[in-house]
């Protein structure tokens, strides 16, 4: 009995480690199996990791490209599109023959400086014909002035033209300064031509008054630079005369005049003491602007006297090149009274004649504003005076050609102190 239950025992334990054999070879060939699987699954995700390493990596060089090419890109537009300089604005009303002929003549020199020099438009008003002739060109953008209200004038028998004029351009200079958000703007009428050098010499211009903030504003105007009075092109004076027709004033200066500016007579109102407050204006000898506008607002006057017989600069002079240090305040008040000292005298009755048979630069002392015209009318420049102050006068002093080259100053009774020089 025990050996049978010896026998059946060693067969159970034979069974049993026959079966633990098998599911360990069972396990073992599983075990096998996935670990060939999991070996293949990493080996398919090493694979899997560096592809996508690589492309990431040709990704990342792609963007590198692409963001050099944006930048190169950009770089080359920054190079085209450049800061403004100043605005320009013609302001129009009802003269649509006249707009046509300024705007031909500023795009003739303006197209190769549009991104400096915007172009626009200001209309005053509705008439179609302005309208439609602005709207026709695409290198300038159009602006229209609405009346709000009735103009009425504050006297009777005054004209509302210089009252509508007025309010158009506080209108559009406070556009183009607080909405556009120019630092400069350059006035134009449409009723001006323009010179070759009109926007290298306003360039030029808008560096000084960075420089120099006695200067109110630049005019490309003389009053008195009719053919017969005119001769260096590239010559420049300070004035206390504000000259317009054709002027440039900066964003600070316009925020000091807009919540002053006047109901009629703008330029006038410019030309009190108590508005330019000392500051003065730059101008040139040979003017950069023509006004040949003989119907208008002011019914032609001084039309065929003084501004048919202006000459219009007809060189390109190179502005960028000229040191225009000598019109700081500080240095052109020296620079003038020097060249005022080396001008000979002339004293007594027929001022024209002693001039003429005289070599070189003359003076011409006037005691008070009726010698000063009296003397004015003989040579044929402007006799006109506002708040005390002559047309084109620094110092009490006004300077033009008679006969070209030589230079006739007018010496005010005071200019000689106002100068600094001494008696000679």
């Amino acid at each position: 009995m025990t050996d049978k239950f010896l026998c059946d025992f060693r067969f159970l334990l034979l069974a049993a480690a026959v079966a633990f054999i098998y599911i360990q070879m069972c396990l073992f060939t599983t075990q096998s199996k996935y670990a060939d699987r999991l070996a293949n699954a990493v080996e398919a995700e090493t694979r899997c990791t560096s592809q996508m390493r690589k492309l990431i990596d040709q990704i990342s060089m792609q963007q590198s490209r692409i963001v050099d090419l944006e930048v190169k890109g950009l770089q080359r537009r920054m190079d085209k599109i450049q800061t403004p300089v100043a605005a320009v604005v013609i302001m129009a009303c009802n003269r649509a023959d006249y707009l046509e002929r300024t705007i031909k003549s500023i795009l003739k020199y303006q197209n190769a400086v549009a991104s400096k020099y915007p172009l626009f438009v200001s209309q005053d008003g509705s008439d179609p014909q302005v309208r439609e002739k602005a709207l026709s060109y695409d290198q300038l953008t159009h602006m229209q002035h609405l009346d709000s209200k009735p103009v009425q004038t504050e006297r009777p028998g005054e004209l509302i033209a210089y009252y509508k004029i007025a309010r158009h351009y506080k209108w559009a200079l406070d556009k183009l300064f607080h909405e556009y958000k120019f630092s400069r703007v350059i006035i134009l009428e449409d009723d001006m031509e323009i010179a070759p050098d009109f926007f290298d010499y306003f360039e030029a211009a808008a560096a000084l008054m960075e420089k120099d903030k006695t200067i109110m504003a630049v005019s490309s105007w003389n009053d008195n630079g009719q053919k017969q009075f005119v001769h260096d092109p590239e010559i420049l004076y300070r004035s206390d005369f504000f000259p317009g027709l054709g002027w440039m004033l900066t964003k600070s200066t316009w925020n000091e005049l807009s919540p002053k500016w006047p109901k009629a007579y703008w330029d006038d109102w410019l030309r009190l003491q108590e508005n330019h407050k000392g500051r003065q204006f730059i101008r040139p000898e040979v003017c950069r602007t023509y006004n040949f506008g003989e119907h208008g607002s002011s019914l032609g006057q001084f039309f065929r006297q003084y501004l048919e017989p202006i000459k219009l600069n007809d060189v390109q002079v190179d502005w960028k090149s000229k040191d225009l240090s000598y019109l700081m305040e500080d240095e052109y008040i020296k620079h003038f009274a020097e060249i005022l000292k080396n001008a000979k005298p002339i004293n007594g009755a027929d001022a024209v004649l002693k001039a003429s048979n005289v070599q070189g630069d003359v003076r011409v002392h006037y005691k008070d504003q009726p010698d000063f015209e009296r003397i004015a009318r003989q040579f044929g420049v402007f006799q006109e005076w506002k708040d005390g102050v002559p047309r084109t006068a620094y110092k009490g002093v006004v300077v033009f050609r008679y006969p070209p080259p030589r230079r006739v100053f007018l010496v005010g009774p005071k200019s000689f102190e106002l100068l600094g020089i001494k008696s000679v």
